[in-house]
C-alpha cells in the first residue's frame, strides 16, 4: 500500500513538473557561475599575497599566518575550480550526469547539490 502511494506522489509530482528536472543548461549556469565566483577569490587572494611584507617582525609574522591561510583556501578553491571545468568538458562531450567511473547515471538530485561531481553515490563512497 505504501509503495502504491509513493508511486503515486512520484507520478503527480513527475506530471506537473515538481521539482523541474535540472537540464544541462542549468548545470552549466550554476557551474559558470561558481567559476566566476571562484575566479574573483582567487584573484583576491593573489592580489592580497602580491601585498608588500611589513617592517615589523611581528607584524611579518602574523601576516606571514594569514598569507599561509590564503594559499590553502587558495589551492582548495582552484582544486574546485578544476572540477567545475571537467564538469563544463563534460557537458560539452555530452557526458554529464554520467559516473566516469562505472558509467551509470548520477541521481539529479546528486547533480543538484554537486552539479561538478564525476561520480555516483556508489563510487564516490
Amino acid at each position: 500500500m505504501a509503495r502504491d502511494t509513493l508511486r503515486d506522489i512520484k507520478e503527480i509530482r513527475r506530471r506537473i513538473g515538481y521539482p523541474p528536472p535540472m537540464t544541462h543548461d542549468d548545470a552549466k549556469t550554476t557551474l559558470l557561475a561558481r567559476r566566476a565566483e571562484l575566479t574573483r577569490n582567487l584573484l583576491r587572494i593573489e592580489d592580497r599575497l602580491d601585498d608588500p611584507v611589513t617592517k615589523d617582525w611581528e607584524d611579518a609574522a602574523t601576516e606571514r599566518e594569514d598569507d599561509e591561510m590564503l594559499e590553502a583556501l587558495g589551492t582548495v578553491e582552484q582544486a574546485e575550480l578544476a572540477r567545475i571545468d571537467a564538469a563544463l568538458g563534460r557537458i560539452a562531450k555530452g557526458t554529464y550526469g554520467t559516473c566516469v567511473k562505472c558509467g551509470d547515471p548520477i541521481r539529479e538530485k546528486r547533480l543538484m547539490l554537486l552539479p561538478e561531481t564525476p561520480f555516483c553515490a556508489k563510487c564516490a563512497a
